[in-house]
């Protein structure tokens, strides 16, 4: 081994890295973690959000009212008809760092993107890239391979609109593997039309465009079968929320920054829900707990402030202070208090109707919080003790709540059920990020239970302490939470009791991207040169006409058959999961009353009509 005190340090050591180097060698400090598209804060997806982004920065500048997308299985094209960039600098401003026309606050007022940082970062995580600007009767396009210029053409005559064409193809060599998944895709081009209510958004032939902003938002996101009041809908000057109750367990959010989905929430969301608990003890004049409020909520909060500060590059937690540069202007606190006090007091007044629903719902709340109150301490010291002696849970060294390290988004939590299965992922894990919780058996069906459930049941109890969701998932542990059962019926059908303990009480876990079904081979096709691993019967004919002569196949249904040697290679890099997404339109309550209800003749022909071949049985099982 080399001595390290013999490890030369003089000139040669002193690297200077250009813009483009610097992008490639360090992605994550631009655009956060890779992956490969299976979570909706993949660096793939990232990419999308900084070219549409500009876009939108042109549409709410007031420079046009349409923007084209189209995305394929690799590519990606935005094509806007705002102003165009300047066609003496549609060079630097995709391939010089510090250059852009957001440092000029004349020409974007409380835009997403400040730093000038993110389409460079596209271009230089991009196979190819293209930009053609077209200004004024003339156009200008330039393309690159990795942020290197291939081809600059001359201004040219044109008969197009003005507005940027940009397309880009992101580098295979960083992001291995990737596939953008159309659900997240849909949700994202949502937001936007959300955000900016008479936008149009023509995205693969479709037409997107909402009128109502968050009202219509909600209107997607909610049951109106479930609510208890309409939904309140009230906007100012670079403000605009909307509110109301349901009968889910948690609290459910959707917050904004500028267009930007802020996804780890930030000053303005802890700032709406001291304000919402505010308004509503003074126009009730009751001292009711903040927990009482705020259960089963569902809202959403947008501001625009100028210059915000994120705490990433990839923009996902707001950190600003003030609504403007100036560290003396009004707090954002100050300003969405400020709101919600005067006009949620108004609405109620004027609507007493909602007033009282809200009243009722707040009380219900307060009782069911006071008849858990004992169930849950006698659970939670039950769960101290467990954690002393049992083995459950083998922890990682690493969590969500370590803010300061970036491999956070990285943990993993795989729950699987049986001594064999859980040995196997315990052995082969990457002990630093990922965790192993085993399961004793299957779990309860705990579809149409309340959540005192969740405390009387040692598996569910363990399992939420395990992910310290108990009181709501700003505390989670680990950003993936992975179900790992075996390839067959048994496998399938704890697979299906343990999305319904999600998304029956910790719905938004679910909403937020946290849960995933892991997917190992099926079949090991070898001979005495090679080995090929298949995750499905067309991959398997493959591996056999490629080997050729009759080579040795093995069909894994169980996770305890798979040797921990081999489990390391289908839990690492190369790790194949499929995210439990919900859908747009999904109502949670209709969907865990069709397949985990009573049985109903419906769901018996559904059974009859998909479940033939296995195929069906994995798709049924993420299809949520």
């Amino acid at each position: 081994m080399e001595n390290k005190a013999n490890v030369q340090y003089d000139e040669d050591s002193i690297k200077s890295l250009d813009w483009k180097e610097h992008i490639r060698l360090r992605p994550g400090m631009y655009i956060g973690k890779l992956g490969d598209g299976s979570s909706i804060d993949d660096g793939i997806y990232v990419l999308v959000k900084e070219i549409v982004d500009n876009s939108i920065d042109e549409h709410m500048m007031g420079n046009g009212k349409t923007i084209e997308i189209k995305i394929s299985e690799h590519r990606v094209e935005v094509r806007d008809y705002g102003r165009g960039i300047p066609l003496g600098k549609v060079v630097d401003c995709v391939s010089k760092i510090n250059t852009g026309g957001k440092y000029d606050s004349g020409a974007f007022q409380k835009s997403v993107g400040l730093n000038g940082v993110g389409t460079k970062a596209v271009n230089a995580l991009s196979n190819y890239f293209k930009v053609q600007s077209f200004r004024e009767g003339k156009s200008k396009m330039a393309e690159f391979q990795q942020g290197v210029l291939l081809n600059e053409s001359k201004e040219e005559q044109t008969n197009q609109r003005n507005g940027t064409h940009m397309a880009f193809e992101p580098d295979g060599l960083i992001f291995k593997n990737f596939r953008y998944i159309p659900q997240y895709l849909n949700n994202m081009i949502w937001n936007y039309c959300y955000l900016n209510a008479g936008l149009t958004i023509n995205f693969n032939g479709q037409k997107y465009i909402s009128q109502n902003g968050l009202l219509d938002l909600l209107q997607s996101k909610s049951d109106a079968e479930t609510l208890r009041y309409p939904i309140v809908h009230l906007k100012g000057e670079d403000i605009e929320f909307a509110m109301t109750h349901g009968n889910q367990y948690g609290e459910e959010y959707y917050s904004f920054v500028n267009g930007q989905y802020t996804t780890q929430g930030g000053t303005h969301l802890t700032a709406f829900r001291e304000a919402v608990v505010r308004a509503v003890r003074e126009h009730f004049g009751k001292d009711y707990a903040p927990e009482d409020i705020r259960s089963s909520i569902i809202a959403a909060i947008a501001i625009r402030v100028q210059e915000p500060v994120f705490e990433s590059q990839t923009k996902t937690k707001l950190g600003s202070n003030t609504i403007t540069p100036d560290p003396n202007s009004t707090t954002i606190r100050t300003f969405v208090n400020d709101f919600i006090k005067e006009r949620l007091d108004n609405y109620l007044h004027m609507n007493p109707e909602s007033r009282d629903a809200l009243k009722k719902r707040i009380e219900q709340s307060e009782r069911e919080r006071k008849e858990l109150a004992g169930i849950k301490k006698l659970a939670n010291d039950r769960a101290k003790k467990a954690n002393l002696h049992n083995k459950k849970l083998r922890d990682c060294r690493l969590h969500m709540t370590d803010l300061k390290n970036e491999s956070r988004y990285e943990t993993t939590l795989f729950i699987t059920e049986g001594d064999s299965a859980s040995g196997s992922i315990t052995k082969s894990r990457n002990i630093q990020t990922q965790a192993v919780f085993s399961l004793r058996g299957k779990p309860l069906n705990c579809f149409g239970l309340n959540k005192k459930i969740v405390y009387e049941n040692e598996e569910f109890n363990l399992l939420q302490h395990a992910l310290d969701i108990e009181n709501g998932i700003e505390n989670l542990r680990f950003n993936r939470i992975v179900i790992a059962t075996d390839a067959d019926v048994d496998g399938m059908h704890i697979r299906l009791l343990l999305m319904t303990f999600f998304l029956q009480f910790f719905p938004d876990l679910v909403r937020n991207g946290h849960l995933y079904v892991l997917e190992t081979p099926l079949f090991r096709v070898r001979n005495k040169k090679e080995t090929i691993y298949c995750y499905s019967q067309d991959e398997k004919q493959a591996a056999i006409d490629k080997l050729g002569s009759k080579p040795e196949i093995t069909r894994f249904k169980g996770l305890g058959e798979i040797s921990p040697d081999e489990f390391g290679k289908f839990i690492g890099e190369d790790m194949h999961l499929e995210p439990v997404i919900l859908q747009k339109e999904t109502s949670i309550l209709k969907l865990l009353t069709y397949f985990m209800g009573k049985n109903t003749p419906e769901r018996q022909r559904f059974i009859i009509d998909n479940l033939k071949v296995e195929k069906n049985i994995e798709e049924l099982a993420i299809a949520v």
